[in-house]
């Protein structure tokens, strides 16, 4: 061993000398420094890097490459770069990677194999087997070998594992892009492994003789160049096509469909090397010339023809390659496997089984209502049976359209289908419509069974008279049969999918299409017995509720309107002849089946509360609540933090079952002693009092009332308390002796049965004791005080105290203790006299008033010869007097050291006698108390046991950062004006954090300290990086716990380290610790504009560098744009750089150049993607940059992570869901309603996703993954453009369709900022439910819905895209309501149905005719909340919170939501338009012009409320029902009406202000007369914000278009019924009314290009002219009116008819124009048309801001509004308004 560690010393050299490290400044290194002169470094004296290095760079029995001599020989990674051109940085990077990986795998095997100096061939094995999982997989799926080729060799097997790892991780590592298409790689892989064989194994080519190199060669950037180069090239081809996301998806392929092009065999056909001519190069027939001339330019790769000896039958011969020609013809081969089609049939489409049982289940409650089922029993009458056999006739029809909408939305991927799915699709299409056929024939002509029925007597058996029906529904059933038996033995369904057999292939070919992923999903027997039975529950109350109220309600009511013969109608009716009043019955049922399909969201959000809540209660959730139970158990806390937190001395035994039940549950290890030993509890807790002080959460008094005293000086057997916990107690004590009127015994009985009581007198003992050790140093003192002592002893051995002594003096002996304490702390020279008169009152008290018997004490002072006695044997005077100084002799030793343990102790007894009451407040901030309470409750939870340090798992956490806040500026913070800047505005939102951080650092405040201060406290990636580097510092105290005894422990790590570093300054205490810390924990930030800000001399880009100097573990990687020269033209080179900080400067350490610019689709994802190199070790955790973290959590992380090890194998998590707390609820109002939103779904939601409902995705950060597993998958997000916009959820769905599992785990948590403005708010809700929008369309969603068993399926829909679908529905069904109420009372089918139910006292046709079964959704998003709340709260807290949101009007805010999702959801679905919405972190408090609200919401919230408006006006002005039931009914809708309107003003701060009102009406109008046109910003003009508003609709598809059109057509009905019913038309019921009513239309559109013909050609030059024109069109319109009112008898009410009648047709017709604007906007109509679209606007815009502006009038409003948005910060006793204002100002 000794001799192969000095070969790999001298290789060290070598490789130094041959590889550029660095400058010449020195050696640059990330984590292990590789360099002779860095051998004695800590990290490199850890015997598993040792190892790990060793086997690295283990080159023996290589080949050599023939290319640099044996400077290539150094280690494996220089070896393969030899070969196959890999970069330098490459090289290193991944070398270092490799070498951490097998460092950590070897440390954690347990026993350690015998070759204990050597690399564990178990790590190797474990390395391999995870690396190449997924390339086996591929292999075996596409029926081809792996090319992983071991030799025979014993010796040699682990370097060739090690050669094969590696050359995998330096692919990955320089694949950029492609390490999204994971499966690509595999093939690149699969060709280079194979090559790497022929290699090692020394094949020699049968054409030149010569030994086989591989194809691309080994020249520097040769694999960047040749392999990665061409389909990066490819992919930003296909992207270059999406246009910005305006682009259709099936124009274009993204990510996903050139990977999936590699999960056919066909993929073969590229060749290797690869065929530049192939079909997948081919991006359209657009730029095929250009596509040829680059395949004719480029060469072969040098020696690529000498390989064909070797290459497996899957690749091509080489010469043939060459021959072909490479102007052959191409095609785009279109897109793969899936198209991506904008249609709302997709939702059908997946989850066809759920609406299936939705419309099966409808059709059967519609005919047991119709037939009047009382009993069940009936169930079983033939007729009754046969028409619920019906629905298979429904389900057959059902069937049909699901085969031919897959048929319809595969069309497009026919170019690369494969023979066999089109047979599929063929024989599905074929059976289905067959069965659709011969059902019905069947069905009608069953006349038999009623005959039969005849005949039979009604006995059992005769019921069971078969029809033909009958029995072809049972042929039909067979294969449903089949499905259901599988459905309950999982295993055999995974079996069938995952196998080879080809029984099993054509099963599964039959069961679903063929796809790589998705195969063997199913979850185990129990999880599937639990969400089955979950769904059963739900969907029985879900059909039972439906049935009683509201399908059954409706039967009769219809059976009424059946019945009734209406003639007479109010408009003209084109299909009079209609029967049964179809019009009539469509309008009652459409609303009522609309929440019949809506309705299962709402139970599922009903029972998720319930069951959520259960789980909570199971799980300790809640258990300690308050600072109180904290208290009350905060003795049981150093037990069970053993228990969790500290690893074990001895291996874990296994046990049965039943037994770790038990000892998990109820008995915790209570026989265990070492669980009870609280000495590193208390150095834990400590250090979290401490991290609160640090972070100016606690005050310097509260952090010494809750420390634990840790020194040995005066250390006895009982624990020490915090003073927080014993302070009062010792006062109650007090009062409790001095008046106790029973025996010692029962006093010290009743002291006893409180733990903290007998804690805080056994301290004041203890710490007297030990302090007047040291303060008396006079012989005679010295013995009276220990004689006092040991009388206080005796007494209470002999349970004799109240009877030794007179305990009614004792409250007067305290005070002057408590008086004693208080000189002593303050420990100043003068008052040295003070201390010795009070030291002899304390003696003249004891002897005199207190000691029954002070005879002993007495023959003490006695015994010295100075005494002078007084005749009743006690003391008057003493020459000297004790503890007086004699001849400049001090008795006592006054004042004590500056600092020791002495005065810990001093403080301690001065804090203990001088805090009584406050001591219940400690801590009295809110934040430290919920994050002390959540720590001690989550010590209860089930969480795995710790490892220790260097056996635990190795993880890194990666944060994305584009262009956000690092830390605030001088500027931001200070700039005053109107009294309002972010530092005055937080001193006044957090001031006891202020005042905690001026006592912190007293006199020496710098603006940097109060920079971080405030950074710290706002949503900026120095909060972030601060709390993610909590993890270095717990895995540093943690490794000090693991290898430290209790003697040093209680000396703390810096004593220790002074210890150690006198024997050996290398080997320090420190250094090991931090050596443990770099091997198992790293932190990158993706920093993408990096290198742009420095350049450009950007502030943010030094404050990373001083962020990485205040944290020198921090690394930063970058994407580096440089422009050179090549053959004199201008040329861009891209690199991913990592660099970390030295000599606060920047320092680059690894440089990887890029085949292009990285960011070509979703930004956030590709910014990962290229830093996810740079990362390490295991897991990996992913934190968003406006998330934070705590000191008291991070000591948590060693337990989360053996989560990956606890679960078998088959159920090994590959993503763990953590816990988030929203830390920015106190904000506002808002923010207060976000973060109960946010913490909800993050808390009950998440926990009810994960177990039992299995459908827990990925919802952004901070998961932390299986990083190995996403590493070989494709990583951490998807970044296709537009589509993968919500990238974190995708990174879920590819975990779970590679047989990946997801946990979800409450007993840690990490902090996450929210924005706090309804603006902000609003921006990112949109883009959520965008992002929704896109996963509706995705593959994802696809194959999940399909792969996915039934009831796993029901999960994942209302979960994901059905909660915005149902969303849409509510919103939808309010229209669909209002629009047959108007369709009913302008049709004058209500006045007729009613008349006809008054007479024949018809009640329920009545109510039928004006219910409204709806429920608002967005408002039952409160109750998992309420739940979540009560649970963490308690729920009385929970019901006061609850009441107070509703005073702060949540409800507006919860509606006003719904709106939002509702509305971009449904338009994304139609027209697209998906994008990115930056919403800014910042602190975010200041007034929203109304232009800015106006352009955000106009077409959201505004038109749709003003079109709900005019509807309940018609319907209030026509009806014809009560007056009281009518507003019953419509109360929710103007509720809704209202909110839309209105919320955005309600909730914007500083509304309803009269100076801003003036302000914004100002703004209003200039915005609404500048002209738009290029360049113009639409905050600029109104013309630009409408084209840009509008833009959506010139590149949605002609079928969204036509459904757009359609759409508009309702807003014609307003005109055609309310013409009739002008009193203009004198009841014409002609067809000729409503053509004359064009006319107007007409004349208005006409008169507008009048004038607008006019203004642009007269207004300038001929002034007079233009307005004598307008003169002229002004008189003949009021003539106009004259004559109509004179002669036709037009009234009042005919204007206002006419004005609810044309408004809406004109903005229907200029919604359809919108979608014609292409075709028409050259044309000269298209300016009166923008003329109108304008006038529309400024009209809603001023109906909106009348009543905003009365309101302003009156300053209360104002006032109301401000307290109900800023409650929170009243009481603080903020001002608000000051700060609205100036950062209105600063904006």
């Amino acid at each position: 061993m000794m001799c192969h560690v000095v070969k790999v010393f001298i290789t060290l050299q070598s490789l130094v000398a041959s590889e550029d490290f660095g400058d010449k400044s020195g050696f640059r290194y990330n984590i292990i420094p590789l360099h002779p002169r860095s051998s004695q470094q800590p990290i490199m004296l850890l015997q598993e890097i040792k190892v790990a290095v060793s086997a690295v760079f283990n080159v023996r029995s290589l080949p050599l490459a023939n290319v640099k001599g044996e400077k290539s020989q150094t280690d494996i990674f220089r070896w393969l770069q030899s070969w196959f051109g890999f970069q330098k940085g490459n090289v290193a990077n991944q070398r270092e990677h490799l070498i951490l990986l097998l460092a950590n795998m070897h440390a954690r095997l347990n026993p350690k194999s015998s070759s204990a100096p050597m690399l564990d061939e178990r790590a190797v094995e474990e390395l391999l087997a995870k690396t190449f999982e997924s390339y086996l997989t591929w292999c075996k799926f596409l029926g081809r070998k792996s090319n992983i080729w071991l030799p025979s060799v014993k010796q040699e097997i682990q370097q060739h594992k090690l050669l094969y790892i590696s050359l995998y991780l330096l692919i990955w590592g320089e694949a950029s892009n492609l390490r999204l298409m994971p499966e690509c790689l595999c093939y690149i892989f699969h060709h280079m492994s194979y090559e790497l064989y022929g290699v090692l194994s020394g094949a020699v080519s049968l054409i030149t003789g010569e030994k086989v190199r591989p194809a691309y060669g080994g020249e520097d950037e040769s694999f960047l160049n040749k392999v990665v180069a061409p389909i990066y090239n490819e992919i930003y081809a296909e992207a270059l096509k999406n246009k910005n996301g305006v682009s259709d998806h099936s124009t274009w392929r993204n990510y996903d469909d050139l990977n999936e092009f590699f999960w056919s065999a066909d993929c073969f056909k590229l060749g290797w090397p690869m065929r530049l001519n192939n079909d997948f190069f081919f991006t359209s027939t657009k730029n095929k010339m250009s596509h040829e001339t680059k395949i004719q330019n480029s060469q072969l790769p040098r020696g690529s023809s000498s390989a064909q000896n070797i290459v497996d039958s899957e690749v091509p011969d080489q010469s043939q390659q060459q021959t072909i020609s490479v102007t052959s013809q191409q095609r785009w081969l279109g897109k793969t496997n899936f198209v991506e089609v904008r249609s709302f049939w997709h939702i059908f489409r997946s989850f066809d089984r759920l609406w299936t049982l939705l419309v099966l289940g409808l059709q059967i409650l519609i005919i047991i209502a119709w037939h009047g089922l009382e009993s069940p029993l009936q169930l079983l009458d033939p007729i009754f049976f046969e028409d619920i056999l019906s629905i298979f006739i429904t389900n057959a029809v059902l069937r049909v359209l699901q085969v031919v909408l897959d048929i319809l939305f595969s069309w497009r991927t026919r170019g690369t289908m494969r023979s066999s799915q089109k047979l599929r699709f063929v024989i599905k299409l074929s059976l289905a419509v067959t069965w659709a056929i011969i059902l019905p024939i069947f069905y009608s002509s069953s006349q038999n069974y009623k005959a039969c029925s005849a005949r039979r007597p009604k006995n059992f058996l005769g019921m069971f008279c078969l029809s033909k029906y009958m029995v072809a529904v049972a042929f039909y059933l067979t294969g449903n049969v089949i499905g259901m038996a599988l459905f309950f033995v999982p295993a055999v369904s995974s079996y069938i999918e995952t196998s080879t057999w080809r029984i099993c292939n054509i099963l599964s070919w039959w069961c679903q299409a063929p796809s790589y992923v998705g195969r063997g999903m199913h979850e185990g027997q129990v999880p599937l017995l639990k969400y089955t039975s979950f769904w059963t529950v739900l969907l029985s109350s879900k059909f039972i509720f439906s049935y009683y109220f509201e399908i059954k309600p409706l039967v009769e009511p219809t059976k009424e309107i059946m019945r009734v013969n209406v003639n007479i109608y109010e408009w003209h009716e084109f299909f009079p002849q209609v029967k049964s009043n179809a019009g009539a019955i469509l309008a009652v049922w459409a609303p009522i089946i609309l929440v019949y399909f809506m309705d299962t969201q709402i139970w599922y959000s009903v029972f998720c509360t319930i069951f959520g809540g259960m789980c909570g209660i199971v799980h300790h959730l809640g258990e300690i609540r308050t600072m109180g139970m904290v208290r009350s158990r905060f003795c049981t806390l150093p037990e069970v933090f053993n228990a969790c937190l500290v690893p074990r001395s001895s291996p874990k035994e296994k046990k049965g079952i039943l037994p770790s039940f038990l000892e998990k549950k109820i008995f915790k290890d209570l026989g265990k002693s070492e669980r009870h030993d609280p000495t590193k509890f208390a150095l834990v807790w400590n250090q979290i009092i401490n991290s609160f002080r640090s972070e100016d959460l606690i005050s310097n008094r509260e952090m010494d009332l809750m420390t634990m005293p840790m020194s040995l000086e005066y250390r006895s057997g009982s624990i020490r308390w915090p003073l927080f916990l014993v302070a009062k107690k010792f006062s109650t004590a007090v009062d409790m002796a001095a008046n106790f009127t029973g025996n010692s015994a029962q006093l010290f009985q009743r002291i006893k049965k409180d733990n903290y009581m007998f804690c805080a007198i056994n301290d004041f003992y203890e710490l007297t004791k030990s302090i007047f050790r040291f303060l008396v140093i006079g012989d005679v003192e010295k013995r009276v005080i220990a004689v006092i002592f040991a009388e206080i002893k005796k007494s209470i051995q002999n349970s004799s105290l109240l009877v030794d002594f007179k305990m009614d003096h004792l409250p007067l002996l305290v005070d002057k203790f408590e008086r004693l304490a208080e000189i002593l702390y303050s420990n100043k020279q003068g008052l040295q006299y003070e201390v010795t008169i009070l030291l002899q009152d304390i003696i003249d008290t004891l002897i005199q008033d207190m000691l029954v018997d002070a005879q002993s004490v007495l023959d003490q002072i006695n015994y010295s010869e100075t005494l002078i006695s007084d005749n009743d044997g006690a003391f008057d005077y003493y020459k000297p007097e004790l503890f007086a100084s004699i001849s400049s002799i001090s008795k006592i030793r006054f004042p004590f050291p500056a600092s020791g343990p002495l005065k810990e102790q001093v403080k301690r007894l001065y804090l203990l006698l001088n805090t009584k009451e406050k001591a219940a407040e400690v801590p009295s901030n809110s934040e430290a108390r919920r994050r002390i309470s959540f720590f001690a409750t989550s010590l209860f939870m089930d969480m795995p046991a710790a490892p220790k340090v260097r056996s635990m798992l190795s993880f890194s956490i990666v944060t994305p950062y584009f262009m956000e806040e690092v830390k605030f500026s001088d500027e931001e913070l200070h700039s005053d004006q109107d009294e309002a800047s972010i530092l005055s505005y937080m001193q006044k939102i957090y001031p006891d954090e202020w005042t905690n951080f001026l006592e912190r650092l007293g006199t020496n405040v710098k603006s940097e300290d109060i920079r971080y201060w405030a950074s710290f406290r706002g949503q900026t990636l120095s909060r972030t990086v601060r709390g993610m580097m909590y993890y270095r510092k717990a895995l540093r105290l943690q490794a000090f716990l693991d290898r430290t005894n209790d003697q040093e422990l209680y000396k703390g790590p810096v004593g220790t380290e002074r210890e150690q570093n006198k024997r050996n300054i290398h080997q320090s205490l420190s250094t090991e610790l931090d050596a443990l810390a770099d091997m198992k924990f790293s932190y990158v930030i993706s920093c993408q504009k990096f290198g742009e800000q420095k350049s450009n001399g950007d502030a943010h880009a030094q404050d990373i560098i001083d962020l990485m100097a205040r944290y020198p573990a921090l690394r930063v990687a970058y994407i580096e744009e440089k422009e050179i020269i090549v053959d004199n033209m201008p040329h861009k080179v891209y690199s991913s750089v990592l660099i970390k900080a030295e000599n606060n400067l920047d320092q680059e350490i690894y440089r990887i150049k890029l085949p292009g610019p990285p960011i070509i689709g979703e930004g956030k994802p590709e910014n990962q993607n290229h830093a996810i190199i740079f990362t390490r070790g295991e897991a990996l955790q992913t934190i968003d940059m406006n998330q934070d973290n705590y000191l008291e959590e991070a000591y948590k992380m060693r337990n989360v992570l053996q989560e990956f090890v606890r679960h078998p194998r088959d159920q090994t998590p590959t993503i763990l869901g953590l816990r988030e707390h929203i830390f920015t609820g106190s904000v506002s109002s808002l923010a207060g309603f976000m973060s109960y939103q946010e913490t909800s779904f993050v808390t009950i939601g998440q926990r009810f996703l994960a177990d039992p409902l299995r459908v827990r995705f990925h919802y952004g950060h901070p998961d932390i993954f299986d990083r190995m597993f996403h590493l070989t998958r494709g990583g951490i997000s998807k970044a296709s453009k537009t589509i993968n916009l919500s990238e974190d959820v995708f990174a879920g769905y590819n975990s779970i369709l590679r047989r990946g599992h997801i946990t979800y785990n409450e007993y840690i948590q990490v902090g996450k900022g929210r924005d706090v403005g309804l603006n902000q708010i609003s921006k990112f809700e949109a883009k959520v439910a965008n992002g929704n929008s896109e996963q509706t369309l995705s593959r994802d969603i696809y194959r999940l819905a399909r792969r996915f068993d039934f009831f796993r399926m029901l999960s994942c829909y209302f979960t994901t895209v059905g909660f915005y679908f149902n969303s849409l529905i509510s919103v939808v069904g309010v229209y669909v309501f209002l629009y047959g109420q108007l369709y009913l009372v302008l049709s004058g089918l209500q006045s007729a149905l009613l008349i006809k139910a008054h007479h024949q006292n018809m009640k329920s046709l009545e109510t039928a005719l004006a219910s409204q079964s709806f429920l608002q959704l967005g408002l039952l998003t409160g109750l998992p909340m309420v739940m979540e709340l009560g649970l963490e709260k308690g729920f009385r807290a929970a019901l006061s919170d609850f009441i107070l949101m509703q005073l702060q009007v949540a409800s507006v805010f919860f509606t006003f939501s719904l709106g939002t999702k509702a509305h971009y959801y449904g338009r994304t679905i139609l027209h697209g338009g998906a994008k990115y919405r930056p919403t800014g972190r910042k602190f975010v408090v200041f007034h929203a012009s109304f232009t800015e609200n106006y352009q955000l919401y106009s077409r959201s919230h505004f038109v749709k409320a003003f079109e709900l408006i005019f509807l309940l006006i018609i319907y209030h002005l026509f009806r014809k029902s009560d007056g009281k039931f009518h507003v019953m009914v419509t109360y929710s809708t103007w509720f809704m009406a209202m909110t839309w309107l209105f919320a955005p003003f309600l909730f914007n701060p500083a509304g309803f202000a009269w100076h801003k009102i003036v302000d914004d009406w100002s703004d209003w109008n200039r915005w609404m007369m500048n002209q738009g046109g290029i360049g113009v910003q639409p905050e600029k003009s109104w013309e630009s914000w409408w084209n840009a508003e509008n833009a959506h609709l010139r590149y949605s598809v002609l079928s969204s278009r036509i459904i757009e059109v359609l759409l508009c057509l309702r807003f014609f009905v307003y005109q055609y019924g309310l013409v009739y019913h002008l009193k203009i038309s004198h009841d014409n019921k002609n067809f000729l009314v409503y053509l004359l009513s064009w006319v107007v239309i007409i004349s208005i559109v006409g008169l507008v290009k009048l004038v607008n013909c006019a203004s642009r050609q007269l207004s300038s030059k001929h002034q007079l002219i233009f307005r004598f024109i307008k003169l002229l069109t002004f008189l003949a319109v009021v003539t106009s009116f004259i004559l109509l009112s004179c002669l036709c008898k037009l009234s009042i009410m005919d204007l206002i008819v006419c004005c609810l009648a044309f408004i809406p047709t004109g903005w229907g017709l200029l919604l359809i124009v919108q979608v014609l604007r292409p075709k028409i906007e050259y044309y000269a109509i298209w300016e009166p048309i923008q003329v109108i679209a304008h006038a529309y606007d400024y009209g809603m815009g001023t109906l909106l801001f009348f009543p905003i502006a009365v309101l302003a009038w009156m300053p209360i409003i104002s006032a109301i509004q401000t307290r109900v948005l800023f409650n929170r910060a009243f009481s603080r006793q903020l001002q608000i308004q000051p700060f609205i204002i100036g950062k209105t100002k600063r904006r």
